[in-house]
Protein backbone atom coordinates (compact mmCIF):
# COMPACT_ATOMS: atom_id res chain seq x y z
CA UNK A 1 0.00 0.00 0.00
CA UNK A 2 1.46 3.34 -0.95
CA UNK A 3 1.05 6.68 0.80
CA UNK A 4 -2.23 8.07 -0.43
CA UNK A 5 -2.51 11.11 1.83
CA UNK A 6 -5.79 13.00 1.68
CA UNK A 7 -7.36 10.80 -0.96
CA UNK A 8 -10.58 11.80 -2.67
CA UNK A 9 -13.90 10.71 -1.25
CA UNK A 10 -15.09 8.59 -4.22
CA UNK A 11 -12.82 5.72 -3.06
CA UNK A 12 -14.91 5.27 0.07
CA UNK A 13 -18.16 5.53 -1.83
CA UNK A 14 -17.06 2.93 -4.39
CA UNK A 15 -16.32 0.46 -1.60
CA UNK A 16 -19.43 1.15 0.44
CA UNK A 17 -21.51 -1.77 -1.00
CA UNK A 18 -18.77 -4.23 -0.07
CA UNK A 19 -18.42 -2.77 3.41
CA UNK A 20 -22.14 -2.91 4.16
CA UNK A 21 -22.24 -6.68 3.70
CA UNK A 22 -19.99 -7.42 6.67
CA UNK A 23 -22.64 -6.92 9.35
CA UNK A 24 -24.95 -9.73 8.27
CA UNK A 25 -22.37 -12.38 7.36
CA UNK A 26 -19.83 -12.26 10.16
CA UNK A 27 -20.66 -15.64 11.65
CA UNK A 28 -17.76 -18.06 11.20
CA UNK A 29 -16.54 -16.10 8.20
CA UNK A 30 -13.10 -15.64 9.78
CA UNK A 31 -12.44 -19.23 8.69
CA UNK A 32 -12.48 -18.20 5.03
CA UNK A 33 -11.13 -14.64 5.38
CA UNK A 34 -7.91 -13.94 3.47
CA UNK A 35 -4.71 -14.56 5.38
CA UNK A 36 -3.40 -11.07 4.76
CA UNK A 37 -1.90 -8.49 7.13
CA UNK A 38 -4.23 -5.78 8.39
CA UNK A 39 -3.88 -2.79 10.69
CA UNK A 40 -5.69 -2.58 14.02
CA UNK A 41 -6.25 0.76 15.77
CA UNK A 42 -7.12 1.06 19.46
CA UNK A 43 -8.31 4.56 20.43
CA UNK A 44 -8.58 5.45 24.09
CA UNK A 45 -8.75 8.61 26.13
CA UNK A 46 -4.96 8.86 26.48
CA UNK A 47 -3.41 6.90 23.62
CA UNK A 48 -3.86 5.78 20.03
CA UNK A 49 -2.17 2.43 19.38
CA UNK A 50 -1.79 0.95 15.90
CA UNK A 51 -0.31 -2.35 14.82
CA UNK A 52 0.08 -4.62 11.81
CA UNK A 53 -1.36 -8.03 12.68
CA UNK A 54 -1.15 -11.25 10.70
CA UNK A 55 -3.89 -13.87 10.30
CA UNK A 56 -2.70 -15.78 13.40
CA UNK A 57 -2.99 -12.77 15.68
CA UNK A 58 0.74 -12.03 15.76
CA UNK A 59 1.72 -8.37 15.97
CA UNK A 60 4.28 -7.67 13.25
CA UNK A 61 4.85 -4.05 14.24
CA UNK A 62 3.26 -1.66 16.71
CA UNK A 63 3.32 2.14 17.05
CA UNK A 64 1.54 4.45 19.46
CA UNK A 65 1.04 8.11 20.17
CA UNK A 66 -0.89 10.26 22.61
CA UNK A 67 -4.55 10.94 21.89
CA UNK A 68 -5.02 14.55 20.80
CA UNK A 69 -6.78 16.70 23.37
CA UNK A 70 -10.52 16.03 23.38
CA UNK A 71 -11.33 19.72 23.01
CA UNK A 72 -9.96 19.61 19.46
CA UNK A 73 -12.05 18.83 16.41
CA UNK A 74 -12.73 15.19 15.44
CA UNK A 75 -10.54 15.69 12.37
CA UNK A 76 -7.46 16.00 14.62
CA UNK A 77 -7.91 12.43 15.87
CA UNK A 78 -8.72 11.20 12.36
CA UNK A 79 -5.52 12.83 11.12
CA UNK A 80 -3.59 10.94 13.79
CA UNK A 81 -5.11 7.62 12.72
CA UNK A 82 -4.32 8.25 9.06
CA UNK A 83 -0.71 9.19 9.88
CA UNK A 84 -0.19 5.98 11.87
CA UNK A 85 -1.71 3.81 9.13
CA UNK A 86 0.37 5.44 6.41
CA UNK A 87 3.50 5.10 8.54
CA UNK A 88 2.92 1.35 8.93
CA UNK A 89 1.95 0.92 5.28
CA UNK A 90 5.37 2.17 4.22
CA UNK A 91 6.82 -1.08 5.60
CA UNK A 92 3.91 -3.54 5.28
CA UNK A 93 1.41 -4.58 2.61
CA UNK A 94 -1.79 -3.56 4.43
CA UNK A 95 -5.13 -4.83 3.07
CA UNK A 96 -7.64 -3.31 5.52
CA UNK A 97 -7.89 -1.22 8.68
CA UNK A 98 -9.95 -1.99 11.79
CA UNK A 99 -10.65 0.65 14.44
CA UNK A 100 -11.65 -0.10 18.03
CA UNK A 101 -13.07 3.10 19.53
CA UNK A 102 -13.79 3.78 23.19
CA UNK A 103 -17.39 4.84 22.64
CA UNK A 104 -20.75 3.87 21.24
CA UNK A 105 -20.65 2.73 17.62
CA UNK A 106 -23.84 2.37 15.61
CA UNK A 107 -25.10 -0.99 14.34
CA UNK A 108 -23.73 -0.30 10.83
CA UNK A 109 -20.27 0.22 12.35
CA UNK A 110 -19.86 3.53 10.62
CA UNK A 111 -20.68 6.28 13.13
CA UNK A 112 -19.29 6.82 16.60
CA UNK A 113 -22.47 7.97 18.35
CA UNK A 114 -20.69 9.14 21.49
CA UNK A 115 -17.14 8.92 22.83
CA UNK A 116 -16.76 10.16 26.42
CA UNK A 117 -13.06 10.99 26.08
CA UNK A 118 -13.16 12.45 22.56
CA UNK A 119 -15.19 15.08 20.73
CA UNK A 120 -16.97 12.51 18.54
CA UNK A 121 -20.74 12.98 18.46
CA UNK A 122 -22.50 11.04 15.70
CA UNK A 123 -19.20 11.08 13.81
CA UNK A 124 -19.11 9.09 10.49
CA UNK A 125 -15.65 7.76 11.28
CA UNK A 126 -15.59 4.85 8.84
CA UNK A 127 -16.61 6.95 5.85
CA UNK A 128 -14.18 9.71 6.73
CA UNK A 129 -11.25 7.31 7.07
CA UNK A 130 -12.09 5.18 4.02
CA UNK A 131 -12.28 8.40 2.02
CA UNK A 132 -8.64 9.07 2.88
CA UNK A 133 -7.15 5.56 2.86
CA UNK A 134 -7.16 3.34 -0.20
CA UNK A 135 -8.16 0.25 1.81
CA UNK A 136 -11.47 -0.76 3.44
CA UNK A 137 -12.10 0.41 7.02
CA UNK A 138 -14.14 -1.25 9.79
CA UNK A 139 -15.12 0.55 13.02
CA UNK A 140 -16.33 -1.11 16.23
CA UNK A 141 -16.44 -0.58 19.97
CA UNK A 142 -13.11 -1.34 21.66
CA UNK A 143 -14.62 -3.87 24.07
CA UNK A 144 -16.11 -5.75 21.11
CA UNK A 145 -12.75 -5.89 19.36
CA UNK A 146 -10.99 -7.04 22.57
CA UNK A 147 -13.58 -9.79 23.09
CA UNK A 148 -13.17 -10.93 19.49
CA UNK A 149 -9.39 -11.17 19.97
CA UNK A 150 -9.75 -13.21 23.18
CA UNK A 151 -12.23 -15.52 21.44
CA UNK A 152 -10.00 -15.99 18.41
CA UNK A 153 -6.54 -16.10 20.00
CA UNK A 154 -6.78 -15.85 23.80
CA UNK A 155 -8.63 -17.04 26.88
CA UNK A 156 -11.96 -17.55 25.09
CA UNK A 157 -10.83 -19.97 22.39
CA UNK A 158 -13.28 -22.81 21.89
CA UNK A 159 -16.16 -21.08 23.69
CA UNK A 160 -19.53 -20.79 21.93
CA UNK A 161 -21.05 -18.32 24.42
CA UNK A 162 -18.63 -15.81 25.88
CA UNK A 163 -18.98 -12.57 27.81
CA UNK A 164 -16.00 -10.26 28.22
CA UNK A 165 -15.78 -7.68 30.99
CA UNK A 166 -13.14 -4.97 30.74
CA UNK A 167 -12.16 -3.39 34.03
CA UNK A 168 -10.38 -0.09 33.59
CA UNK A 169 -11.33 3.41 34.60
CA UNK A 170 -14.89 2.14 34.26
CA UNK A 171 -16.43 -1.14 33.10
CA UNK A 172 -17.05 -2.13 29.50
CA UNK A 173 -18.05 -5.41 28.00
CA UNK A 174 -19.03 -7.49 25.01
CA UNK A 175 -21.08 -10.57 24.17
CA UNK A 176 -20.15 -13.29 21.66
CA UNK A 177 -22.47 -16.10 20.66
CA UNK A 178 -21.52 -18.80 18.19
CA UNK A 179 -18.75 -16.73 16.66
CA UNK A 180 -20.72 -13.52 16.32
CA UNK A 181 -20.47 -10.30 18.33
CA UNK A 182 -23.90 -9.36 19.65
CA UNK A 183 -24.14 -5.61 19.24
CA UNK A 184 -27.85 -5.09 19.82
CA UNK A 185 -30.38 -3.29 17.66
CA UNK A 186 -28.59 0.07 17.87
CA UNK A 187 -25.01 -1.17 18.30
CA UNK A 188 -24.54 -0.24 21.96
CA UNK A 189 -24.94 -3.60 23.73
CA UNK A 190 -22.41 -4.52 26.40
CA UNK A 191 -22.51 -1.36 28.55
CA UNK A 192 -22.48 -3.53 31.66
CA UNK A 193 -20.82 -0.89 33.83
CA UNK A 194 -24.05 1.07 33.99
CA UNK A 195 -26.24 -1.68 35.41
CA UNK A 196 -27.60 -0.42 38.72
CA UNK A 197 -26.40 -2.59 41.61
CA UNK A 198 -26.94 -0.19 44.56
CA UNK A 199 -30.09 1.95 44.32
CA UNK A 200 -29.24 5.47 45.45
CA UNK A 201 -25.52 4.60 45.59
CA UNK A 202 -22.48 6.52 44.39
CA UNK A 203 -23.12 9.06 41.66
CA UNK A 204 -21.82 7.91 38.26
CA UNK A 205 -20.56 10.25 35.52
CA UNK A 206 -23.37 8.85 33.35
CA UNK A 207 -25.80 10.76 35.59
CA UNK A 208 -27.29 7.81 37.46
CA UNK A 209 -26.52 6.46 40.93
CA UNK A 210 -25.32 3.05 42.00
CA UNK A 211 -23.84 1.88 38.68
CA UNK A 212 -21.77 -1.29 38.80
CA UNK A 213 -18.59 0.52 37.74
CA UNK A 214 -18.81 2.71 40.84
CA UNK A 215 -18.08 -0.42 42.92
CA UNK A 216 -15.90 -2.62 40.71
CA UNK A 217 -13.49 -0.62 38.55
CA UNK A 218 -10.17 1.18 38.64
CA UNK A 219 -11.90 4.40 39.67
CA UNK A 220 -13.67 2.64 42.54
CA UNK A 221 -10.42 1.06 43.72
CA UNK A 222 -8.54 4.36 43.76
CA UNK A 223 -11.47 6.27 45.31
CA UNK A 224 -11.65 3.90 48.27
CA UNK A 225 -7.88 4.03 48.82
CA UNK A 226 -7.82 7.82 48.71
CA UNK A 227 -10.74 8.13 51.11
CA UNK A 228 -9.01 5.93 53.67
CA UNK A 229 -5.74 7.80 53.21
CA UNK A 230 -7.44 11.22 53.50
CA UNK A 231 -9.10 10.09 56.73
CA UNK A 232 -5.63 9.15 58.05
CA UNK A 233 -6.90 5.65 58.73
CA UNK A 234 -4.39 3.40 60.49
CA UNK A 235 -4.92 0.75 57.80
CA UNK A 236 -3.74 3.26 55.18
CA UNK A 237 -0.37 4.13 56.73
CA UNK A 238 1.47 1.86 54.31
CA UNK A 239 0.18 3.57 51.18
CA UNK A 240 0.46 7.04 52.76
CA UNK A 241 4.12 6.35 53.43
CA UNK A 242 4.56 4.97 49.91
CA UNK A 243 3.31 8.22 48.31
CA UNK A 244 5.06 10.38 50.95
CA UNK A 245 1.77 11.94 51.97
CA UNK A 246 0.80 12.94 48.39
CA UNK A 247 -2.60 11.25 48.37
CA UNK A 248 -3.33 12.46 44.83
CA UNK A 249 -0.51 10.20 43.58
CA UNK A 250 -2.34 7.01 44.56
CA UNK A 251 -3.10 4.90 41.47
CA UNK A 252 -4.57 1.53 40.63
CA UNK A 253 -1.28 -0.11 39.56
CA UNK A 254 0.30 1.14 42.80
CA UNK A 255 -2.45 -0.49 44.88
CA UNK A 256 -1.97 -3.76 42.99
CA UNK A 257 1.80 -3.61 43.51
CA UNK A 258 1.43 -3.01 47.27
CA UNK A 259 -1.14 -5.80 47.52
CA UNK A 260 1.34 -8.21 45.96
CA UNK A 261 3.88 -7.08 48.54
CA UNK A 262 1.43 -7.95 51.32
CA UNK A 263 -0.15 -4.59 52.21
CA UNK A 264 -3.31 -5.61 54.10
CA UNK A 265 -5.42 -2.59 53.10
CA UNK A 266 -4.62 -2.96 49.40
CA UNK A 267 -5.41 -6.69 49.53
CA UNK A 268 -8.73 -5.90 51.21
CA UNK A 269 -9.61 -3.24 48.64
CA UNK A 270 -8.99 -5.64 45.78
CA UNK A 271 -11.11 -8.25 47.55
CA UNK A 272 -13.95 -5.72 47.82
CA UNK A 273 -13.67 -4.87 44.13
CA UNK A 274 -13.58 -8.57 43.31
CA UNK A 275 -16.68 -9.31 45.37
CA UNK A 276 -18.63 -6.60 43.55
CA UNK A 277 -17.31 -8.04 40.30
CA UNK A 278 -18.74 -11.43 41.25
CA UNK A 279 -22.13 -9.89 42.04
CA UNK A 280 -22.32 -8.27 38.61
CA UNK A 281 -21.18 -11.45 36.87
CA UNK A 282 -23.94 -13.41 38.62
CA UNK A 283 -26.49 -10.91 37.30
CA UNK A 284 -25.11 -11.28 33.78
CA UNK A 285 -25.17 -15.07 34.09
CA UNK A 286 -28.85 -14.92 35.01
CA UNK A 287 -29.58 -12.84 31.90
CA UNK A 288 -27.19 -14.29 29.32
CA UNK A 289 -26.14 -17.77 30.54
CA UNK A 290 -22.68 -17.81 28.90
CA UNK A 291 -20.16 -20.62 29.27
CA UNK A 292 -17.25 -18.30 30.06
CA UNK A 293 -16.54 -14.84 31.45
CA UNK A 294 -13.24 -13.30 30.36
CA UNK A 295 -11.96 -10.51 32.63
CA UNK A 296 -9.72 -7.97 30.91
CA UNK A 297 -8.65 -4.36 31.29
CA UNK A 298 -5.96 -2.81 33.45
CA UNK A 299 -7.45 -3.83 36.80
CA UNK A 300 -7.31 -7.50 35.78
CA UNK A 301 -3.52 -7.30 36.26
CA UNK A 302 -4.26 -8.03 39.94
CA UNK A 303 -5.07 -11.59 38.77
CA UNK A 304 -6.09 -13.91 41.64
CA UNK A 305 -6.14 -11.05 44.15
CA UNK A 306 -9.20 -9.88 42.19
CA UNK A 307 -10.55 -12.94 40.40
CA UNK A 308 -10.57 -15.38 43.34
CA UNK A 309 -12.95 -13.16 45.39
CA UNK A 310 -15.02 -12.65 42.23
CA UNK A 311 -15.42 -16.42 41.79
CA UNK A 312 -16.45 -16.82 45.42
CA UNK A 313 -19.04 -14.03 45.22
CA UNK A 314 -20.32 -15.37 41.90
CA UNK A 315 -20.99 -18.79 43.42
CA UNK A 316 -22.82 -17.22 46.38
CA UNK A 317 -24.96 -14.90 44.25
CA UNK A 318 -25.72 -17.09 41.23
CA UNK A 319 -29.42 -17.76 40.85
CA UNK A 320 -30.23 -21.48 40.94
CA UNK A 321 -26.81 -22.23 42.43
CA UNK A 322 -26.23 -25.90 42.92
CA UNK A 323 -28.72 -26.83 40.19
CA UNK A 324 -27.13 -25.38 37.09
CA UNK A 325 -23.76 -25.45 35.34
CA UNK A 326 -21.47 -22.59 36.35
CA UNK A 327 -19.64 -20.49 33.81
CA UNK A 328 -15.87 -20.30 33.98
CA UNK A 329 -14.31 -16.99 35.07
CA UNK A 330 -10.86 -16.48 33.57
CA UNK A 331 -8.42 -13.64 33.10
CA UNK A 332 -7.82 -12.33 29.60
CA UNK A 333 -4.56 -13.43 27.97
CA UNK A 334 -3.79 -10.78 25.36
CA UNK A 335 -3.31 -7.79 27.65
CA UNK A 336 -3.57 -4.18 26.43
CA UNK A 337 -3.09 -5.21 22.79
CA UNK A 338 -6.36 -7.19 22.68
CA UNK A 339 -8.45 -4.36 21.24
CA UNK A 340 -5.90 -3.65 18.54
CA UNK A 341 -5.51 -7.33 17.58
CA UNK A 342 -9.28 -7.85 17.48
CA UNK A 343 -9.85 -4.76 15.34
CA UNK A 344 -7.24 -5.96 12.86
CA UNK A 345 -8.72 -9.46 12.71
CA UNK A 346 -12.27 -8.17 12.18
CA UNK A 347 -10.91 -5.98 9.38
CA UNK A 348 -9.83 -9.13 7.54
CA UNK A 349 -13.52 -9.89 7.02
CA UNK A 350 -13.89 -6.57 5.22
CA UNK A 351 -10.73 -7.24 3.22
CA UNK A 352 -12.26 -10.48 1.94
CA UNK A 353 -15.45 -8.80 0.81
CA UNK A 354 -13.60 -5.90 -0.71
CA UNK A 355 -11.34 -8.23 -2.66
CA UNK A 356 -14.34 -10.23 -3.93
CA UNK A 357 -16.19 -7.08 -4.94
CA UNK A 358 -13.06 -5.77 -6.66
CA UNK A 359 -12.58 -9.09 -8.47
CA UNK A 360 -16.20 -8.99 -9.69
CA UNK A 361 -15.70 -5.45 -10.98
CA UNK A 362 -12.52 -6.53 -12.79
CA UNK A 363 -14.30 -9.54 -14.28
CA UNK A 364 -17.19 -7.37 -15.48
CA UNK A 365 -14.72 -4.94 -17.02
CA UNK A 366 -12.85 -7.77 -18.77
CA UNK A 367 -16.12 -9.20 -20.14
CA UNK A 368 -17.07 -5.76 -21.40
CA UNK A 369 -13.67 -5.39 -23.05
CA UNK A 370 -14.04 -8.79 -24.75
CA UNK A 371 -17.55 -7.88 -25.92
CA UNK A 372 -16.33 -4.54 -27.26
CA UNK A 373 -13.41 -6.17 -29.03
CA UNK A 374 -15.67 -8.82 -30.60
CA UNK A 375 -18.09 -6.13 -31.75
CA UNK A 376 -15.25 -4.12 -33.27
CA UNK A 377 -13.95 -7.16 -35.17
CA UNK A 378 -17.45 -7.89 -36.46
CA UNK A 379 -17.68 -4.34 -37.78
CA UNK A 380 -14.24 -4.62 -39.39
CA UNK A 381 -15.20 -7.79 -41.26
CA UNK A 382 -18.62 -6.51 -42.32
Amino acid sequence: MSTYGNFSAPIGSRRAPALRTVGTRERRSHLTAPRVPTVGIDIGGTKVMAGVVDADGNILEKVRTETPDKSKSPKVVEDTIVELVLDLSDRHDVHAVGVGAAGWVDADRNRVLFAPHLSWRNEPLRDRLSGRLAVPVLVDNDANTAAWAEWRFGAGRGEDHLVMITLGTGIGGAILEDGQVKRGKYGVAGEFGHMQVVPGGHRCPCGNRGCWEQYSSGNALVREAKELAAADSPVAYGIIEHVKGQIGDISGPMITELAREGDAMCIELLQDIGQWLGVGIANLAAALDPSCFVIGGGVSAADDLLISPARDAFKRQLTGRGYRPEARIVRAQLGPEAGMVGAADLARLVARRFRRAKRRRVERYERFERFTEAARRTQDTA
